[in-house]
């Protein structure tokens, strides 16, 4: 089996369930926000307080394109959706999993908002993003996975079994 990509919004569990699928499959796990933190030795909130919201993206488009895995899971950060470069990349090197989880659930799941390194905009809110870049996950997807009642498990269970479904 190849790589996987998952995508979704900040809180929709793509650490989570990566790392449980990783296990799973026999496969490695890498993080996008965890490679930019150790990259810039400091929080993804630090990073875009010191450095700016614009030095972030391109540091985040950057990690996307350039990242070179075999046999992983690969969690993106929220917003990589938003760098056509980079997604095409990640496309080209897996299956990509948009794990969609709704706005009311997603409101309930982040509680660190404004600590927690999610790309704002001035005026932006949790739903403004989540309807602008809605789209874009539904666009990289290979599979769409809602796991708004779904355990972890049964999460992992269901990627597995659609990935299997396609081979």
């Amino acid at each position: 089996m190849e790589n996987i990509i998952l995508i979704g919004m900040p809180g929709c569990g793509k650490s989570t369930v990566g790392v449980v699928l990783a296990k799973t499959l026999g496969f490695d796990f890498a993080d996008t926000d965890l490679l930019i933190c150790r990259h810039e030795g400091m929080t993804l909130q630090r990073i875009i307080e010191e450095k700016g919201l614009k030095y972030f993206e391109d540091v985040e488009c950057r990690v996307g394109k350039e990242l070179s895995v075999h046999n992983t899971v690969v969690a993106t950060g929220g917003s990589m959706v938003l760098y056509p470069c980079a997604m095409q990349a990640l496309k080209a090197m897996g299956k990509v999993v948009f794990i969609d989880v709704d706005l009311p659930e997603l409101t309930r799941r982040i509680t660190n908002i404004t600590t927690r390194g999610i790309t704002f905009k001035e005026g932006e809110t949790l739903e403004s993003i989540y309807k602008s870049r809605r789209p874009y996950y539904e666009q990289y997807a290979d599979i769409t996975v809602n796991i708004c009642e779904d355990s972890i498990e049964n999460t992992v269970e269901k990627i597995i079994g659609i990935l299997e479904d396609q081979k």
